[in-house]
């Protein structure tokens, strides 16, 4: 979230602004649209173990979840694989980075004319 936010600190009164923009956008993008690497574990003859990470195992966390043998069974009550389906594809990877971005900028604004004011 730094790499994303900055390292600059978070004043107390902006804090829920930036749970909101985590809640709302960072979260759900990282979770459907941005893929990352899951290591795969080698162990050597001597047992030493070896995490390698392999582009076949690139994929987004909701990909991985479905990769697992029966997923339903790591879903909170209420929570469906068909409804995860819909907000995944509720739009392609591309439009979920320009919405985040467009959030960023916006929270930044907000913060930044807050601050001067």
């Amino acid at each position: 979230i730094r790499k994303l936010l900055g390292h600059a600190h978070i004043p107390q009164h902006h804090a829920e602004r930036f749970n909101q923009f985590d809640r709302d956008h960072l979260t759900p993008y990282v979770n459907y649209h941005r893929p990352c690497f899951y290591p795969e574990i080698e162990t050597d003859d001597r047992g030493k173990e070896k995490k390698v990470y392999r582009y076949k195992n690139m994929m987004t966390p909701y990909e991985k979840l479905l990769s697992l043998e029966k997923p339903e069974q790591y879903l909170k009550e209420g929570i469906t694989l068909e409804k995860l389906k819909e907000k995944a594809e509720a739009m392609t990877d591309n439009e979920a980075a320009k919405q985040l971005q467009r959030a960023r900028e916006i929270l930044f604004k907000t913060v930044h004319e807050r601050q001067a004011a």
